[in-house]
């Protein structure tokens, strides 16, 4: 049956109100329906195909309806699709659990699992303070970077620091305070900013349950990135004044950055990190919070003592998301993914060379397999983001800058020929912003 995409799209419009989007926009620019995806492509009702440059949301791991992770959803499906997981368990769980402490920074041998993003830095926060409470400790603070983002719900919104999704919040949030992340890459950068934190905790470190961190890359903070440095700092400074280290590994973890998880280029170990995004490959909504066996240990007790960690959601270990995470993991290491991405994160760095040379390019970073390309400051009402994500789109690439800086994250499986695609448009779209 021919789907009519115009009656689709009313229809949308009509019913649907989209994340991150100031719905007006689209009485001008319209939504555009995708009716399959393959590989690093996505397909429209016309057969129109698009580069997926940005992983959509920086999910998609190993591409769209892979065979392998198809294969393993739908022999779960018709197994087991949900069960409640208080008081039972089912083995696609129990199996991810098991390989996610065996790839996961020394130490981390607890998994507590929820279905997003923001929900498992909701849990990290609420088991570090109840942590201290279960102590006799009461510390109602947090300590976050500038510029961070942890996500949108009301507690991951008050770590955060990018104005654009909190200032309308501030008053209902968190008591949370902000320290100096490094202003570069450099080592320099990120001793200054140590130091800072340092005195932000000889202060108040009493207060203060945990500090949480995006290693190695602010993504939703325009990609800005800094030396592993600063994380073996921070993690001194957090056993020093007995502080707990969250690390937050939803964007950046399973390989984005170079390793399997950002926090092994600083040699470190956190007290919780949590997962999203990636772990499933771009299938199904999944999250888990690692943690250690002494805190597990401080919740550990009789009904009577009231130590449990009361914090559930419906869909809490479903099957089928377990089982696109363990498929996720059966390709990481069957085809001994990280290791083979260093030829693309090399090919990704020839090419941004070229940017270096553009008039309307403040700076080019890379760490991994995500690269950013940050343009001069255009003034916020020319949307320079939207032009480049229209005239991308128009020449078969999705691209999602953030505000002036335009980034690439695509799936893994990406070729180095379709790397040179994606970013050729990229070069030509920030050179026709020359008219402005």
């Amino acid at each position: 049956m021919k789907i009519d995409t115009k009656t689709l799209v009313k229809e949308d419009l009509k019913h649907i109100w989209h994340p991150c989007t100031q719905m007006k926009d689209h009485e001008t620019m319209p939504i555009l329906p995708i009716k399959r995806g393959e590989g690093v492509y996505l397909y429209d009702f016309e057969d129109n195909s698009y580069i997926d440059g940005v992983s959509s949301w920086w999910v998609n791991l190993f591409g769209h309806c892979n065979a392998y992770i198809n294969q393993k959803v739908k022999e779960q499906l018709d197994t087991l699709e949900h069960v409640i997981f208080a008081g039972f368990t089912h083995e696609p769980i129990v199996r991810l659990s098991s390989r996610l402490c065996a790839l996961a920074p020394k130490g981390l041998e607890k998994c507590f699992f929820a279905d997003n993003g923001s929900s498992a830095i909701e849990v990290a926060l609420k088991m570090s303070y109840q942590y201290h409470q279960n102590k006799g400790e009461h510390r109602p603070l947090f300590v976050s970077l500038e510029n961070s983002y942890h996500g949108e719900t009301i507690g991951a919104l008050s770590v955060g620091d990018v104005k654009l999704y909190k200032e309308v919040f501030e008053s209902i949030l968190l008591q949370t305070i902000q320290t100096p992340v490094p202003k570069d890459m450099s080592e320099e950068e990120a001793q200054k900013a140590a130091l800072a934190l340092e005195q932000i905790f000889s202060q108040d470190g009493t207060k203060i349950s945990a500090l949480i961190i995006e290693p190695l890359v602010q993504c939703a903070g325009g990609m800005h990135m800094y030396h592993p440095l600063y994380i073996t700092l921070v993690r001194s400074l957090c056993d020093k004044y007995h502080i707990h280290l969250i690390a937050d590994e939803i964007a950046v973890g399973f390989g984005r950055t170079g390793t399997m998880f950002a926090c092994e280029q600083a040699g470190v170990s956190p007290d919780f990190m949590a997962l999203s995004k990636g772990l499933t490959g771009g299938y199904l909504p999944l999250s888990v919070v690692l943690t250690t066996d002494e805190i597990y240990e401080a919740f550990y007790g009789d009904y009577s003592e009231y130590k449990a960690f009361l914090h559930s959601h419906s869909y809490t270990g479903n099957p089928l998301a377990c089982s696109a995470a363990n498929a996720t993991l059966d390709i990481f290491e069957n085809d001994n993914i990280v290791e083979k991405n260093k030829e693309k994160i090399a090919h990704i760095a020839q090419k941004l060379e070229k940017f270096k040379t553009l008039k309307n390019v403040k700076e080019v970073r890379q760490t991994g397999m995500i690269a950013a390309v940050e343009l001069v400051n255009y003034d916020a009402s020319l949307r320079v983001n939207l032009k480049v994500f229209t005239y991308a789109l128009e020449k078969g690439v999705l691209l999602r800058p953030l505000g002036n800086v335009v980034y690439f994250m695509p799936p893994f499986i990406i070729t180095c020929k379709e790397i040179d695609t994606m970013m050729d448009v990229a070069y030509e779209a920030i050179v026709s912003l020359d008219a402005l």
